[in-house]
């Protein structure tokens, strides 16, 4: 088993910036993708980004540019630094890691709890 710990979220005006973190543990050697999705109320849940172990990531096309995902496999770590956040950025943020390599799979095999992200305007 995985887990998945995620923390950074919060509340923060349209326009700044957050970076939120995702600790795995447990048998974190079965782990190669981790991603990143969110889900707005009353909205389906959706890739925001993902990082093979090796380094390659994916993006949401809406995203690029703003959102950068990163990975610190010495910590067992992921991270995805939000910048020029917008109000319809406002989700929950779910941490997810696959088994996989192919990074642009999206099927994920553990998930975090999730982490709130408010923007105001």
């Amino acid at each position: 088993q995985v887990q998945l710990v995620e923390s950074g979220g919060g509340l923060v005006q349209a326009g700044g910036s957050l970076r939120l973190s995702c600790a795995a543990s447990g048998n974190i050697f079965s782990i190669n993708r981790m991603g990143w999705y969110r889900q707005a109320p009353g909205k389906q849940r959706e890739l925001v980004a993902a990082i093979t172990s090796g380094g390659t990531t994916n993006y949401a096309d809406s995203l690029k540019g703003r959102f950068t995902i990163s990975r610190d496999n010495a910590k067992n770590t992921v991270y995805l630094q939000m910048n020029s956040l917008k109000p319809e950025d406002t989700a929950i943020y779910y941490c997810a890691a696959s088994r996989s390599s192919y990074a642009l799979g999206s099927s994920y095999d553990f998930w975090g709890q999730g982490t709130q992200v408010t923007v105001s305007s």
